[in-house]
């Protein structure tokens, strides 16, 4: 197989980008929400009053966004031996060196897709709670206290691990261009997810 390899269609990556810009935006919206040294921030959006309006908003788009995510490719992320294989030499991964037969996605990329559902999930229910003025009326001021203080931990483990993700994907080049193009070489694929690079050659071969 000597042709490009497609990772991700239109379809992936336009939802890919479109959670991504929300993330951004949420992320711009609530660091400048709960910490007074970031509130500066809100001039992005234009006025204070508009960032807290539009924030809860976006998460809901957000959320959407990755629900599809995760009805695509929940199956792929599930754990095997071979991701504990991974995860345990992930300092020969971060020199370029591979380990174990990796699937479509490697340990790391399934911890991340983990990590972000909790996260997600948690901030949805802890942002209804807190969302005025629409629903945090019908909760108990000590429950959306709590809610809020939970909000924040969820917040700031998501975008610690979004940071690594960034940084993984610049780290190793071609996952990028995966990502902007849709596709990838023989050799990408064969190097870092071997197991998927099979399974994919063998359906070119049957077609």
């Amino acid at each position: 197989m000597s042709r490009l390899i497609t990772r991700y269609n239109a379809a992936e990556r336009i939802n890919h980008w479109v959670v991504a810009i929300c993330f951004i935006l949420l992320a711009i919206s609530g660091l400048a929400l709960f910490y007074p040294a970031f509130f500066w921030l809100t001039g992005i959006f234009g006025t204070p009053q508009l960032a807290r309006i539009l924030h809860p908003f976006v998460g809901v788009l957000m959320v959407a966004g990755f629900a599809r995510q995760f009805l695509r490719y929940w199956r792929h992320n599930l754990v095997n031996h071979e991701d504990i294989r991974w995860m345990l030499a992930v300092r020969q991964a971060l020199v370029g060196d591979e380990v174990g037969d990796t699937g479509k996605y490697n340990g790391g990329q399934k911890g991340m897709f983990w990590v972000m559902t909790l996260c997600l999930l948690v901030m949805l229910m802890t942002g209804v709670i807190m969302w005025r003025p629409w629903f945090a009326g019908y909760f108990p001021i000590p429950l959306v206290r709590v809610a809020l203080l939970c909000h924040a931990w969820a917040a700031l483990i998501l975008i610690a691990s979004i940071i690594v993700h960034i940084y993984a994907a610049f780290w190793v080049k071609g996952t990028i261009s995966a990502m902007v193009e849709g596709k990838v070489s023989p050799a990408w694929a064969r190097k870092h997810h071997p197991a998927w690079y099979r399974e994919v050659s063998e359906k070119a071969d049957q077609s």
